[in-house]
C-alpha cells in the first residue's frame, strides 16, 4: 500500500517543484524588472523568452533534484539534507545560465533576474519541502503513512534499532515483529527463529522492509536472508555487527570485484563540497579582514603598550594531515620560557591585563584570518593544538587524531557549545568528530552565527 502512495507522492512532488520553479522565474522577473528596475521591455520579461527560460529552468532543476536523490524516501534524513542540496543545485543552475547567456550573447538579459530567481526558487522549494515534512511527520506520529518492518536478530543491535524507532516516531516505521533464536525484546511480537518462520513471515502482505540486525555469531544466516528477500521482492537493510566503528559519512568504494567500506570518509572528501567550503573561507576571511581592521589596529597598539615583546605571537600547531604550520595570534602574555609548550589557564599569571581582555572577547584570535587566507586553516573547524599536546592526547583520548583529517578552524562546533580553553578534551573531540562527519554548508553558517552572537565571549575572568 505504501509503495503505491509513494509513487503518487513522488509524482506530485516533482510536479509541484516544476510549477514552483516556473512561478519563481516569473515572480523574479516581475519583482526585479517591474518593481525595482522599472524596465518592462527587458528580454527576460518578453513572453516568448520568459516561457522558454522558465520551462528550461524547471526541467533542469527537477532533473538535478532527481539525480541528487531528492525524490527518494527522506524519512530518515535530517531536514537540512535536502535544503543544502537544493541551494547548491539552484546556485549551479543560475551560474550555468549566466555562462550560457554570455556564450550565446544574451547580453540584454538582466542578471538581477537570475539572482532574484535563485532567492525565490530556493525559498519556495525549501518552504514546500519543510511544510511537507511537517505534515508527514504529523501523520506518522498519528500512526499513518508507516513502513512495516520485520527485524531479524535478537541481540544488542536489534534492541538498539527497536529503541531508535520507538524514540523517533517521525521516521514512520512500525515493527511488526522480530525473528531470533530467543525471545529478548519486550513489547515486540516474537515470530520465532529465521529457519522455522523466516520465509513464512516474508510472505505476509504489507511487509515493506526487513532489517537484519545480526550479531557476529549469527552472521552465517545472512545469505539466506538476502536470497529470501530477493525472492519475495522485499527491501532489506543490514546493520553490521561492527556498526559502532562506522561513521555517519562512511562510503562504499569499489576496486574491481572488491567492495570496501571507507570508515573515515567525510563530506569534505567530495571536491564540490571542499571547493564550496574554501570559497566560503576566502570570502568570509576577506570580509572579516575589512570589518575588523580597526579592531586589529587598536589591538596591535594595545599589545605594544602592554609590555615588551612582539605584537604577533607565532606558535607551531598541528594542522590537516598532521602537517605543522605557524599560527598567528595577538600576544596576550608576557614573554616567558613556556609560551610555546604550556597551556593557558583561567588565572594564568603570565597574561597581561590587556591580553586578558583580548582573550575574553577573542580579539587575540583575529590574526588567524591570515592563516585562513594562506590555506593553513578554515574559518570553521576543530581548533589546532601544539605538537606536544597532540602527542599526549593521541595516546589517551579515543579518536583524537581524527580531527586532523580536515583543516583546523578559528572557531568550531565544540567552541560554540562551550568547550574551549581548559575544558574536557574527550567531549571536545566528540563534538569535533560529529562536525567532521556531519558537515554541511548550512552547519558552517550556523556555527558562524553562533560565534557572532555569543561564541566569541570566553569565560575567562578579566583581571
Amino acid at each position: 500500500m505504501i509503495r503505491r502512495w509513494q509513487k503518487l507522492l513522488n509524482f506530485l512532488h516533482k510536479l509541484s517543484d516544476f510549477v514552483l520553479i516556473v512561478f519563481s522565474y516569473f515572480a523574479a522577473a516581475y519583482i526585479w524588472l517591474i518593481l525595482i528596475r522599472k524596465n518592462p521591455i527587458n528580454i527576460a520579461l518578453q513572453w516568448s523568452h520568459a516561457v522558454w527560460f522558465s520551462l528550461s529552468y524547471a526541467f533542469l532543476c527537477v532533473f538535478l533534484y532527481y539525480a541528487a536523490g531528492l525524490y527518494s524516501s527522506l524519512r530518515a534524513k535530517k531536514w537540512y539534507y535536502d535544503v543544502g542540496r537544493i541551494l547548491i543545485i539552484n546556485a549551479a543552475v543560475v551560474m550555468l545560465s549566466a555562462v550560457m547567456m554570455y556564450v550565446l550573447r544574451y547580453t540584454d538579459f538582466s542578471r538581477g533576474v537570475l539572482l532574484m530567481f535563485f532567492l525565490i526558487s530556493s525559498l519556495a522549494i525549501n518552504a514546500k519541502r519543510l511544510a511537507m515534512r511537517g505534515v508527514l511527520n504529523h501523520f506518522r506520529k498519528g500512526g499513518k503513512n508507516l513502513k512495516h518492518v520485520i527485524v531479524v536478530g535478537c541481540g544488542a543491535l536489534a534492541k538498539g534499532y527497536v529503541e531508535t524507532i520507538r524514540r523517533y516516531p517521525r521516521y514512520g516505521y512500525a515493527i511488526d515483529g522480530y525473528l531470533g533464536t530467543e525471545q529478548t525484546i519486550p513489547d515486540v511480537p516474537y515470530l520465532g527463529t529465521w529457519e522455522e518462520k523466516g520465509r513464512e513471515c516474508l510472505a505476509r502482505p504489507g511487509i515493506d522492509e526487513v532489517v537484519a540486525a545480526l550479531e557476529q555469531e549469527h552472521i552465517s544466516v545472512l545469505p539466506e536472508i538476502l536470497e529470501a528477500t530477493d525472492r519475495g521482492g522485499v527491501k532489506v537493510s543490514f546493520i553490521p555487527y561492527f556498526s559502532s566503528y562506522i561513521s555517519a559519512s562512511t562510503t562504499v568504494e569499489v576496486m574491481g570485484d572488491c567492495k570496501m567500506l571507507n570508515l573515515r570518509a567525510t563530506p569534505l572528501d567530495y571536491p564540490v563540497y571542499a571547493m564550496l567550503k574554501r570559497m566560503f573561507d576566502i570570502i568570509g576571511a576577506l570580509l572579516l579582514l575589512i570589518l575588523t581592521s580597526p579592531v586589529m589596529l587598536a589591538a596591535a597598539i594595545g599589545v605594544r603598550l602592554s609590555g615588551p615583546g612582539p605584537v604577533i605571537f607565532r606558535q607551531t600547531r598541528v594542522g590537516r594531515n598532521k602537517e605543522l604550520f605557524t599560527m598567528y595570534k595577538f600576544r596576550s602574555m608576557r614573554v616567558n620560557s613556556e609560551e610555546n609548550t604550556a597551556w593557558t589557564g583561567q588565572d594564568d599569571p603570565r597574561k597581561t591585563k590587556f591580553g586578558s581582555w583580548m582573550r575574553k572577547v577573542s580579539v587575540d584570535e583575529l590574526p588567524q584570518i591570515f592563516n585562513v587566507l594562506k590555506g593553513d586553516m578554515s574559518l570553521i573547524g576543530p581548533r589546532p593544538e601544539i605538537p606536544q599536546f597532540v602527542e599526549r592526547f593521541r595516546e589517551t583520548v579515543p579518536f583524537y587524531m581524527l580531527k586532523h583529517i580536515v583543516k583546523p578552524g578559528i572557531t568550531g562546533w565544540a567552541q560554540v557549545n562551550g568547550y574551549r580553553g581548559d575544558t574536557s578534551i574527550d567531549e571536545r573531540i566528540r563534538l569535533d568528530i560529529w562536525y567532521i562527519e556531519n558537515w554541511t554548508f548550512l552547519l558552517d553558517i550556523k556555527i558562524s552565527l553562533m560565534t557572532m552572537f555569543g561564541g566569541i565571549i570566553n569565560k575567562e575572568i578579566v583581571h
